[in-house]
């Protein structure tokens, strides 16, 4: 996406951030966080500003990625990514995965883990599409996946 820049989150970021959250469709809130966020608390801002990367295009951040230590799922790190309603499906959120990965990659991480609610089609498409021996296993309405990174196709890119 020309024109989109995707970097580390600072500081400085929390009141576009906080708008861009608050701008998700419930429909968005709901996939990517399993809940509707209402005015998101600002522990809760913190929280997924750390270690963060953001998508800002024209001073408006129109997506996030973020990687923590895996947790339940035995991954070497889990990631969560959203990208604003309008700029959903124009490959912005496959950039930020990439991104994310890389920067953990590179920390030692080789495997990636991510919770997705069932009814999250487009996402478990490009699961399959991009980690085809990815370990898949259905949990409460939510789908568990565990990967390998790839770090020959992050390069690559």
């Amino acid at each position: 996406m020309n024109g989109t820049q995707i970097r580390p989150i600072r500081p400085e970021d929390e009141a576009a951030f906080t708008r861009f959250l608050t701008g998700l469709s419930l429909q968005t809130q709901v996939m990517r966080f399993f809940t509707g966020l209402g005015r998101p608390s600002p522990t809760l801002v913190h929280h997924l500003m750390k270690e963060a990367l953001i998508a800002v295009r024209e001073g408006e951040i129109v997506g996030h990625a973020m990687a923590f230590p895996g947790g339940t799922l035995g991954a070497d790190i889990e990631i969560g990514v959203v990208v604003a309603d309008q700029w959903q499906g124009f490959g912005l959120g496959p950039k930020l995965i990439d991104a994310v990965l890389m920067r953990a990659w590179l920390r030692g991480a080789q495997t990636v883990g991510m919770d997705v609610l069932g009814e999250n089609r487009r996402v478990l498409r490009m699961i399959r599409r991009t980690w085809p021996e990815a370990r898949l296993q259905v949990s409460s309405g939510s789908v568990e996946v565990v990967a390998m990174i790839n770090a020959a196709v992050l390069f690559a890119e």
